[in-house]
């Protein structure tokens, strides 16, 4: 088992039980936790902020923020912020976010690649200290530096990874990103090709793939009860496969069974609708993409990411039982 492993945590439980969680996987001798920023529900910045001021060691991570609603100084003074809070633990996992949640809000996401592109090389920049002119079809900056007026004038280095999941992205990550944040609900063989397209792009900045750092996203229901944790599974991937296609899209599901949960679920999804759908959801397919069942399987399950490239497991702890997942995964 690998010695590097992450904690997932996005909205379903109360957000100062996530305080608890983020402490007890830090004694465990968990290298990360990552915070979600998916639906409209909670931000990732507010969590992260306070992940940090009440852990020592753990790193803090967004997984992941959007490259499209927040101005690139703003995004910088963000960053500098969390890494004055949690000095050299602080990493930055950004996406393209998706439609219609983008459209749907007044996102046009035209050009995707241009836009991370310009995104990634200016906030860098600017975490860099530098004075930074620059005008592409996205950023417009004129003469801008972060100002620090208290604190560490000097660089901040923040890891920028990039939430990866189509083949044009994954690719662009390998050439300008320090790692990808690969997706969740995708199975083991997935990465094969993600693999491939990440060091082409590598090959582009004259690097090498183990240069690009691999943490993935894994759906881990663990409970004592292996029925138990597949049904909390189910209910999950209901959910994503009909509110994200590119999720769905990735995990092979056919696109009949992706209609048929969306003729269920409305926008929010709510309970019911849920527990009307999730049986839609193949066993099959819960065992393909997930790392579900007993501890047992839910390591088993894990290396086979570990072993496609994955070098950091982020965890996300669908069952109700937090501290079951945290034990079945501890370094210490």
């Amino acid at each position: 088992m690998t010695k590097r492993v992450a904690l997932y945590l996005q909205d379903s439980h109360d957000l100062r039980d996530g305080l608890d969680y983020v402490r007890y996987a830090e004694g465990k001798g968990f290298e990360a936790v990552w915070q979600a920023e998916s639906r409209l529900v909670r931000d990732a910045i507010v969590p992260m902020a306070a992940y940090a001021a009440v852990t020592e060691r753990i790193k803090v991570g967004s997984g992941v923020i959007n490259n499209w609603t927040r101005n690139i100084g703003l995004l910088a003074a963000t960053y500098l912020t969390l890494d004055d809070l949690a000095p050299g633990r602080i990493l930055c996992g950004i996406g393209a976010w998706w439609d219609p949640l983008a459209r749907n809000v007044g996102i046009d996401r035209r050009k995707p690649l241009t836009a991370m592109k310009e995104t990634v090389l200016i906030l860098r920049r600017l975490l860099n200290l530098e004075r930074v002119t620059f005008h592409g079809e996205f950023v417009h900056v004129d003469s801008i530096e972060l100002d620090v007026v208290h604190g560490r004038r000097e660089p901040r280095q923040v890891p920028i990874l990039i939430g990866a999941t189509g083949d044009k992205m994954l690719e662009l990550t390998g050439e300008i990103a320090d790692g990808v944040v690969l997706n969740y609900c995708v199975p083991p063989d997935y990465n094969d090709r993600a693999l491939e397209l990440l060091e082409a792009g590598a090959r582009k900045a004259s690097r090498t793939l183990d240069e690009v750092d691999r943490p993935q996203l894994i759906v881990c229901s663990v409970d004592q009860d292996h029925n138990k944790a597949i049904d909390t599974t189910k209910m999950l991937l209901c959910q994503y496969l009909a509110q994200q296609p590119h999720i769905a899209k990735a995990s092979g599901v056919s696109h009949d069974v992706v209609a048929e949960i969306q003729s269920i679920l409305g926008w929010p999804a709510t309970r019911e609708q849920i527990e009307q759908a999730k049986h839609l959801v193949p066993d099959a397919l819960v065992n393909h993409i997930t790392a579900s069942g007993t501890p047992e399987e839910a390591r088993a399950k894990v290396q086979e990411y570990i072993k496609r490239g994955c070098t950091c497991p982020i965890l996300y702890p669908v069952g109700g039982n937090v501290q079951l997942l945290i034990d079945t995964f501890a370094q210490t």
